[in-house]
């Protein structure tokens, strides 16, 4: 694998360097190697994410990070609009004079700023802009083949952006395969594909028209080859998100007829703000679910801002409440799972 550094210019512990976060815990097609974020420079970049080391060194700018030896300086934030932060673009110029290609996630296209597309020349880097949107020529549109698949299809929606639908799709993934099912993933987000993901497509940057069809070639494509026994979607923002409404074209296009529903017991408003409105009940959100024909077969908590004591009690609470597995996916695993999928494809 190509080793790269991680770029968030002081956000790392903020939910804006979610990108980041994914390649901290896992990547198959990078070896990230470091970090450059000055408000932590000096730690280890898992102990900032979660308390575990990783071995990933925090560095306080490119020129510290450069003793690692990359070739890559992956852009680790996912901001709101996908709008590149402007204080990174000395960070941007400086990898690029290092001889770094620069592989960024957002919709603001390095490759359309005339400055930095002249200096990416001279210095003979690529710009890698992942979030262009396919040309039409290599795009599908839904063609009712989806029928086809005879292994569970299970969406993991969260009730809003940024509640760990990525990693606990991956998690649920791994511990499925480790108990010898043979799972796959659908992955539909940047961060995604950066892990290594290889099957599935960037939803945010695909036209409309076609968003249903690239789910069903992901997800054909994927149970062709795999012969999964069972396939998994990463979700994407949340069925009644005003900024993202995802969700239905899994539930509709991609026939995932399963659901593992994340929320967070204690974000009260989209996105933390008021002015989007509140989130609505769990209870509602699994009714909803149910009006387009699926079931949810498990909740996922996001524990943000809980006491152990509290996502305990919660965890109990909303287990009697509905009588289905409520998962603490970082804090206790998702092992639980495993039997109802193994259920679910036999």
């Amino acid at each position: 694998m190509d080793k790269a550094i991680l770029l968030t210019n002081g956000l790392l512990a903020t939910t804006n360097a979610k990108t980041a976060h994914g390649l901290i815990r896992e990547s198959e097609r990078f070896e990230i190697v470091g970090v450059v974020d000055e408000t932590h420079a000096g730690r280890d970049a898992g102990v900032v994410l979660d308390g575990k080391h990783r071995n990933i060194p925090i560095f306080g700018d490119v020129k510290g990070a450069m003793i690692t030896q990359p070739s890559y300086c992956i852009v680790g934030v996912a901001t709101v609009g996908g709008i590149f932060p402007e204080n990174m673009i000395d960070s941007i110029k400086v990898a690029i004079q290092y001889g770094l290609s620069i592989i960024n996630g957002l919709h603001d296209y390095l490759s359309e700023r005339p400055e930095i597309q002249a200096l990416a020349k001279e210095y003979g880097v690529q710009l890698i802009d992942i979030r262009k949107p396919k040309k039409f020529k290599d795009l599908h549109f839904w063609q009712n083949r989806i029928g086809e698949v005879k292994a569970p299809i299970i969406a993991v929606l969260g009730m809003d952006c940024a509640m760990g639908k990525r990693t606990t799709t991956r998690l649920v993934v791994n511990a499925c395969q480790k108990a010898g099912i043979n799972a796959q993933m659908i992955y539909t987000g940047q961060t995604g594909w950066l892990q290594g993901g290889k099957y599935g497509f960037i939803l945010d940057s695909t036209l409309n028209d076609f968003v249903g069809g690239e789910l069903e070639n992901a997800i054909l494509t994927c149970y062709q080859e795999t012969q999964a026994e069972a396939i998994f979607i990463e979700g994407q923002a949340a069925l009644r998100n005003p900024s993202g409404t995802c969700g239905s074209e899994y539930l509709i296009c991609g026939n995932a007829r399963y659901v593992i529903l994340m929320f967070s017991p204690k974000r009260k408003y989209f996105e933390n703000d008021p002015a989007w409105g509140e989130i609505p009940s769990v209870e509602s959100e699994i009714h909803l679910i149910a009006c387009y024909g699926a079931k949810v077969i498990a909740l996922a908590m996001n524990t943000e801002n809980c006491s152990q004591e509290e996502m305990m009690t919660y965890q109990k609470f909303y287990e009697d409440k509905f009588n289905i597995p409520v998962l603490l996916p970082l804090e206790q695993g998702v092992d639980r799972i495993v039997p109802i999928i193994q259920d679910l494809y036999r």
